[in-house]
């Protein structure tokens, strides 16, 4: 189903009494079989755990597209690296944690953040991460196919890094991606 962002569907059904046969699959509820004869796309108002480490982590680039959450936890993802080359990507690594956000957000609203100009190929993967307070909790992360081969934009570390003195990100954290601007 091109073009369907959200696998929520609602269902305009027809109901047929018990013994009419329509040689279509029914779907049996109580004594009354129910057909779905088409689908089609609702927007799903259900928020969704998501855990942001690259441009997503700034409230303004998040507003630009449309997302406004009403709160943000800091978070640590173990098992990956970030590198910035020239923007921010994660690649599996089994020594190095991320720091980042995790907020509520739809599906739409995901939708329209990683169709906004300018972004590139992300992934959605399912992820757990650890909040503040150590509490574990599962969340999508959106991750490139492979990290870039550029040097590292600076005005864009220097957002990253301001923004993640703002939440409070570990200093080793922020000086680990300080350090990314010679790699």
């Amino acid at each position: 189903m091109g073009g369907i962002v959200s696998s929520h569907l609602r269902f305009s059904c027809e109901t047929i009494a018990d013994g009419h046969s329509s040689g279509v699959n029914h779907i049996h509820a109580g004594s009354r079989r129910t057909i779905a004869t088409d689908a089609v796309p609702v927007p799903s108002r259900r928020r969704i755990s998501v855990f942001f480490y690259g441009s997503f982590i700034r409230r303004d680039v998040m507003a630009r597209g449309g997302l406004n959450p009403e709160r943000f936890e800091v978070a640590r993802l173990s098992g990956f690296e970030i590198h910035i080359s020239p923007y921010a990507a994660l690649t599996p690594s089994t020594q190095c944690s991320v720091y980042g956000v995790l907020v509520q957000a739809t599906h739409e609203e995901l939708a329209a953040l990683y169709s906004m100009d300018g972004v590139g190929v992300f992934h959605p993967e399912a992820v757990v991460v650890e909040t503040a307070g150590g509490k574990l909790t599962p969340a999508l992360c959106y991750i490139p196919p492979s990290a870039g081969d550029g040097p590292a934009d600076r005005d864009y570390l220097d957002r990253l890094v301001a923004a993640g003195r703002e939440y409070g990100f570990p200093d080793w954290y922020l000086h680990h991606l300080n350090e990314r601007r010679s790699t």
